[in-house]
């Protein structure tokens, strides 16, 4: 497929272009995708303020309206999304399909916000004066997304930002362009008025850059890496830029010798491998205690080895291929640190090979584990986990929280003591019981703490929080 970028309401090539890849098949090309100018996301910048005066005050109903358009189309062609999906960054078809429903089913909750928009009126302290408190659109926002949730992230940033009334200018990951114009398209065919919402697919070197330096861009929604979250921190605060981040993790799960086995399994499993283990809320480091550490590895292993890692859209896939070549690479570095530092390879971590030139790699556990090594305490970012032994709950506890990231933590346990204690004590922004830590609902908040997530959390009402500002209005009755 040829693409274009969507700016100020028509579609518009580019000077350079690059091809999408399918990393369960090098020689399969997804299509060939334009690469952005500054100028041509400066052009979007400005069609995005133009069309602000009018998309801000637009009637509720309209939004509802084109909300629910985008959400009705893409649950009717959530089977062929979610087949470009698997196709494009590598997830297995069932994943793909599951995360383009959740985006027509996010579109489907921002529809029906618009028309539950609500205020507060309040008497005053003064007499015959009464406060009106409003919230109000912010303006044009910079949606800047990565590649592992193609679909879902882009749909949980640029939902609500319409329908509270803001404009958009979208800027996808480079690795997953061909998910970005199919969901443009969709906005588009919804009767989005020109300049609301543009995409302009290109580097963050250049398109993000753009983004994050014009004076006319009001506020930065990001998912990635820690480093450039930082940096777009730090760009935000110096032009008074309202900034939302959320980045990386190292979640833990905590199996406790009253778990019941083949639930603790499972979780580990689902949490920490599937979807390639390309999650930020992947349960990456397993915290056991002594009484079932090696029950749990030898379940864990024969677990892993019943696994099918293949071709994304093959039917009976379990696990896809990884991204691309440059994740392949990190994770298979991260393989001869953990050697290096002491860890045992219980299981996986090689390269696989398969029937098309694909980017497979083995999902792998180290055992034998201190909460000092780079592998314990480093986000891999593929289908790799450590297992640490733990005394008793409380050093489990102790352990879980001994780390820079805060997003997700997970408990298995039959105790309702201890499972009420972690929810109250694990220091993260979501806590699990007896479930993976990977795979939240589209209407309640999703975001961490510490060097996880900044700012307000993303998804349900709580939404609000970054893509609208408080007016407080007094009124002499």
């Amino acid at each position: 497929m040829e693409a274009k970028n969507y700016i100020a309401g028509i579609w518009v090539g580019a000077s350079e272009s690059s091809p999408s890849i399918n990393p369960s098949n090098t020689d399969d090309v997804v299509g060939v995708f334009p690469r952005a100018s500054a100028a041509d996301a400066e052009r979007a910048i400005a069609a995005a303020k133009a069309a602000f005066p009018a998309w801000s005050r637009s009637g509720v109903q309209e939004r509802h309206d084109i909300l629910k358009r985008v959400g009705d189309e893409i649950l009717a062609r959530k089977d062929e999304l979610g087949r470009l999906l698997a196709r494009e960054e590598g997830k297995t078809l069932a994943e793909g399909i599951g995360e383009s429903a959740r985006a027509g089913q996010i579109f489907l909750f921002y529809a029906a916000e618009c028309v539950r928009l609500a205020g507060e009126k309040l008497a005053s302290v003064r007499p015959k004066i009464d406060v009106e408190i409003t919230r109000e659109p912010i303006g044009v926002v910079g949606i800047i997304t990565p590649w592992n949730f193609p679909i879902a992230i882009p749909a949980w940033k640029i939902a609500p930002a319409l329908a509270y009334g803001n404009c958009v200018v979208f800027k996808p990951a480079d690795l997953v362009p061909a998910m970005a114009h199919a969901l443009s398209e969709i906005i588009v065919r919804a009767g989005i008025p020109p300049g609301v919402f543009n995409l302009v697919m290109g580097r963050g070197s250049v398109v993000g850059e753009a983004m994050l330096n014009h004076a006319d861009v009001n506020a930065i929604t990001f998912t990635g890496s820690v480093s450039t979250g930082k940096k777009v921190a730090a760009t935000c605060v110096g032009g008074m830029k309202k900034f939302q981040l959320e980045m990386g993790g190292k979640n833990p799960l905590v199996v406790l010798d009253d778990a019941e086995l083949p639930v603790a399994v499972e979780c580990a499993v689902n949490g920490a491998y599937f979807s390639t283990g390309q999650r930020c809320t992947a349960s990456s480091r397993l915290i056991v205690t002594a009484g079932i550490h090696d029950r749990f590895i030898d379940a864990l292993s024969t677990r892993l080895g019943q696994l099918v890692i293949d071709d994304a859209v093959k039917a009976g896939t379990h696990i896809g291929p990884v991204v691309d070549q440059s994740q392949l690479d990190q994770n298979l570095s991260y393989m001869e640190i953990g050697r290096g530092e002491g860890a045992k390879v219980a299981v996986g971590g090689e390269r696989l090979t398969r029937g098309t030139p694909g980017f497979y790699m083995a999902p792998a556990l180290f055992t034998e584990v201190t909460p000092s090594m780079r592998i314990a305490r480093e986000e891999i970012f593929g289908p790799v986990a450590v297992a640490l032994r733990a005394r008793d709950y409380d050093e489990a506890l102790a352990m879980a929280n001994d780390t820079q990231f805060g997003l997700a933590s997970g408990i298995c346990t039959t105790s309702l003591r201890h499972a009420t204690h972690f929810k109250r004590n694990a220091e993260a922004g979501m806590v699990m019981v007896n479930l993976p830590t990977a795979g939240v609902d589209y209407h309640v908040p999703f975001g961490g703490r510490k060097q996880s997530s900044y700012g307000p959390r993303e998804q349900g009402r709580y939404a609000a929080e970054f893509y609208t500002t408080v007016k407080t209005a007094y009124v002499l009755a």
